[in-house]
């Protein structure tokens, strides 16, 4: 099959690592852990390619695009570990060292975080985007400014506003 100007192939392959990185903090700061970095990475390019998706601009704007993917993802995950059919309201207690070695202050409720972003994106759209490609994308301001199409110092501006308020609507749901 021939690569066409959209398909995430050739981005994904020049992002992989970055990828890999972004997935490792996702990991890291779920509760559950309940999938490892690699296979995040290969599930939303899974998602990406098999969707319909935008044009990428460039390797930033995709690698935003693919955060957000696999923010989705876990997000599903957490969503049916909660579900009642499946005990999801039972205390888990893990014996892996690794995972145990994560503080908890480190790790964040994907659901409370979705919930509190989809919030924030009915108040104010840009600045919800600019929370995904700065926080689940790692994106730069600049990439973000240019990933969206406004100035720098509004990526500024606007990130710092929404993680004030993202952080009150966490601390009202009992989120560290």
């Amino acid at each position: 099959m021939a690569k066409t100007e959209n398909t995430p192939d050739p981005y994904f392959e020049e992002a992989y690592a970055e990828l890999r990185r972004v997935a490792d903090r996702y990991v890291r700061r779920e509760q559950a852990k309940s999938v490892q970095a690699t296979e995040l990475v290969h599930e939303a390019y899974v998602r990406l390619a098999a969707g319909k998706h935008p044009r990428f601009h460039d390797r930033a704007h995709f690698v935003g695009i693919a955060a957000i993917a696999m923010r989705r993802l876990l997000v599903e995950r957490a969503r049916r570990r909660r579900a009642s059919k499946r005990g999801g309201g039972q205390l888990r207690v893990t014996l892996d060292e690794a995972v145990a070695s994560v503080e908890p202050a480190a790790q964040v409720d994907v659901i409370a975080l979705d919930d509190a972003l989809t919030r924030l994106a009915a108040l104010d759209p840009q600045q919800a985007r600019i929370v995904e490609l700065r926080y689940f994308g790692g994106l730069s301001v600049e990439e973000t400014a240019d990933t969206i199409g406004i100035s720098p110092a509004t990526v500024k501006r606007d990130w710092t506003v929404a993680r004030a308020w993202l952080l009150r609507e966490l601390e009202g749901r009992g989120q560290p």
